[in-house]
């Protein structure tokens, strides 16, 4: 009963693949209106009409690596909708791996731009509505990283800190207005980002992939991946009413990782 979202309506960023679409799945499932934002119009169509009542649900086809067209895009997107946005899930695929000394400068900006300032847009986009409504749901999928980093991934290391940091301040701006910021951090999760991370790592050090997940698996309690669905459920009931008072809140959802 507490994860019901009958009559909401949520953005889900970067929902065609991986946490995002199983966010949307779910959410859909539980009777919430969604509106899908992705940079590929044919994944975007494809995912829609495989959700709930796909004719109740809404695309925006978005690039995160270009934040002055989401600006736009968003914005020109909800003055037609007609309704306020309830809940708003930033999710976006990380930087590139690598030693963090080894990086370019160029790769922090694009970062930084992708997970940070595109979050900003969206969050302003919908703010105004939600104080309206005296209710929100901001959730921020980023990443375990933020408490203890992850080697390898060096610059997402870094922005993901800085998107944190945002999170729990604008948690503080905005819980006077009935709206909640909250940020998931997942772990170990298997998505094709996870692939990708264990083929990098394999290259570059030769060990085998078998052997990547094994010790991945090995440096959680629970020995084992976890699933998009599983990040979904904790989601999904940050989105509803019955987590109104958690506020603030770095939520990992990691299996008890305890080493890197």
């Amino acid at each position: 009963m507490g994860n019901n979202l009958n009559g909401k309506c949520a953005i889900v960023c970067g929902s065609t693949d991986g946490i995002g679409k199983a966010i949307a799945t779910l959410m859909a499932e539980r009777g919430c209106k969604i509106i899908l934002v992705s940079r590929n119009q044919e994944k975007l169509e494809l995912t829609r009409n495989e959700l709930n009542e796909s004719d109740q649900h809404s695309t925006v086809c978005a690039d995160f690596n270009q934040p002055d067209e989401l600006k736009i895009k968003i914005n020109a997107f909800l003055d037609e909708y007609g309704r306020s946005i309830d809940i708003l899930v930033n999710n976006s695929g990380g930087p590139h791996g690598g030693p963090l000394i080894e990086a370019e400068e160029d790769e922090f900006r694009a970062g930084f731009e992708r997970l940070l300032i595109c979050n900003h847009i969206m969050a302003k986009a919908v703010v105004p509505g939600m104080k309206e409504l005296n209710s929100g749901r901001i959730i921020n999928i980023i990443s375990t990283s933020i408490k203890q980093v992850i080697p390898g991934l060096g610059v997402s290391n870094t922005i993901r800190g800085s998107v944190a940091q945002w999170g729990k301040t604008l948690a503080l701006e905005l819980g006077e207005y009935g709206i909640t910021v909250n940020n998931i951090l997942p772990g170990y999760t298997s998505t094709a980002r996870l692939k990708d991370l264990a083929k990098s790592k394999s290259e570059s050090t030769g060990v085998d992939e078998g052997d990547i997940y094994k010790l991945w698996e090995n440096n959680t309690s629970v020995k084992r991946l976890g699933s998009p669905q599983e990040i979904a459920e904790a989601v999904s009931f940050l989105a509803s009413d019955a987590a109104g008072y958690i506020n603030g809140h770095n939520l990992a959802i990691d299996g008890g990782r305890f080493s890197a």
